[in-house]
C-alpha cells in the first residue's frame, strides 16, 4: 500500500493529538513520532505548532471559512434563510470538533497569549468567522435582501455565538446532549436570526 504523503501523515497525527491530548500537550516532536517522520520534516511542511493548527482547523474540520466566502461572492443562489441555516449548520459542527482541540489552551494563560500571537501573526483567529459572516451579511443588505438598516456584526455574533455555546452547553445536562437535532438546531437558529434583520 502507497504511504500518504509526508504533510498529510502529519496532518492527521496532529488532529488525532490535538483531539485525544488537547492542544497544550500536542507537540511537534509527537506529531512527527505518529506521523513516521522527523521533527526537521514537520518543519520543512510547517513553521510550528500553531500554523498546524489553524492547517487542522481549515483542513481537517467542517469548511466554515471557504463556505461563507462563497456565499459573500454570489449570495442569492438560494434564499437567505437557506444559506443561513447552512452556516449555521457548519458552524455548529466545527464547533463541535474544534473546542475539545483548543479547550487545553485556557488551562495555561501564558501559553494561550503565545499561541494567541502566533494565530494573529498568521492571519487567523477566532474572530475571523464573525468577520466571515458580516462580509456575507453586508453583500445580502446590499443585494436588498436584509433590511437596510440590519446590524451584520450583531447578526454575524449571535449566529455564531450560538453555535459556539451548542458545543459544550449540554454535556452536563441529563440527556448529555443538545433539546435538537443539528438539522433542527440550524433551522431555528437561521430563522431567529433572519426575524431580527429581514426587511
Amino acid at each position: 500500500m502507497e504511504q500518504k504523503p509526508t504533510r498529510v501523515r502529519i496532518l492527521d497525527a496532529a488532529h488525532d493529538l490535538m483531539l485525544t491530548v488537547g492542544l497544550v500537550h500536542t507537540t511537534t516532536k509527537a506529531i512527527a513520532k505518529a506521523a513516521g517522520c522527523s521533527e526537521a520534516a514537520l518543519y520543512k511542511h510547517f513553521a510550528g505548532k500553531e500554523e498546524l493548527f489553524v492547517a487542522v482547523l481549515h483542513e481537517r474540520l467542517p469548511e466554515l471559512t471557504p463556505l461563507v466566502r462563497g456565499l459573500t461572492r454570489d449570495p442569492q443562489q438560494q434564499s437567505v434563510e437557506a444559506n443561513l441555516t447552512e452556516i449555521a449548520r457548519t458552524a455548529a459542527l466545527f464547533y463541535q470538533q474544534s473546542f475539545p482541540i483548543a479547550a487545553s489552551l485556557y488551562a495555561d494563560p501564558g501559553l494561550k497569549k503565545r499561541h494567541e500571537a502566533a494565530v494573529r501573526q498568521i492571519g487567523a483567529g477566532p474572530h475571523m468567522p464573525i468577520r466571515g459572516v458580516d462580509a456575507y451579511l453586508r453583500a445580502e443588505r446590499q443585494a436588498g435582501r436584509i433590511d437596510a438598516e440590519a446590524d451584520t456584526y450583531a447578526a454575524a455574533s449571535l449566529l455564531l455565538g450560538a453555535c459556539a455555546q451548542r458545543a459544550f452547553a449540554y454535556d452536563m445536562t441529563e440527556e448529555g446532549e443538545p433539546p435538537q437535532s443539528l438539522d433542527e438546531f440550524a433551522v431555528s437558529i437561521a430563522r431567529a436570526v433572519l426575524r431580527g434583520i429581514s426587511r
